[in-house]
């Protein structure tokens, strides 16, 4: 675990700590019907909500065992907050973590989540020396599942109508990638 804040970036980004100023950013891509389609939270997305999450997100400490860590997902250039991605490492088997992300919807389509969770895969290997990253999203949110295929991940298992999901059964798709894997 590491006390001092994560700031990570690549080419175009910079995936950093969460800070006030992001409310604005926040609230809009979580109060956007087709961004939370596949998430877990409903919408509108209550301001109160986001304030509290920030804040939370402010005191966190990343690699806290079976904890959700976030970091917002910023352009280098413009200094815009446009996502978030996220790591948990597992309570049952530190050595592991699964890894979310969500994205505003003006930003998808441009290679930016790939971007992120790209250097995300990398962080976790380097920093915490992990055997495996895994990540699931429903069968139905295709752009998801490519994007985990694209930063190397394989899909290791669908599970027909699994997951009671905003009032339906859903497909769930699960992935994951080896540390020795992500060193090739």
């Amino acid at each position: 675990m590491s006390q001092v804040p994560i700031r990570l970036e690549t080419p175009r980004l910079v995936l950093r700590g969460f800070q006030d100023s992001d409310i604005v950013a926040f609230l809009s891509y979580r109060s956007d019907p087709q961004v939370a389609k596949y998430q877990s939270w409903d919408t509108p997305y209550p301001e109160v909500e986001a304030l509290k999450f920030i804040q939370l997100m402010k005191h966190s400490t990343p690699g806290v065992l079976g904890e959700w860590y976030q970091l917002a997902i910023e352009l280098k250039d413009t200094d815009e907050m446009i996502g978030d991605c996220a790591f948990c490492i597992l309570a049952d088997d530190g050595r592991q973590a699964e890894i979310g992300f969500t994205l505003m919807r003006s930003h998808q389509g441009k290679g930016y989540a790939t971007e992120a969770v790209t250097k995300l895969l990398e962080y976790l290997f380097t920093e915490y020396k992990l055997h495996r990253v895994r990540a699931n999203c429903d069968r139905a949110n295709i752009a998801s599942a490519k994007l985990l295929k694209r930063v190397g991940m394989r899909r290791e298992g669908h599970f027909i109508k699994s997951l009671w999901f905003k009032g339906e059964w859903v497909d769930e798709l699960w992935f994951a990638i080896l540390g020795d894997e992500w060193q090739q």
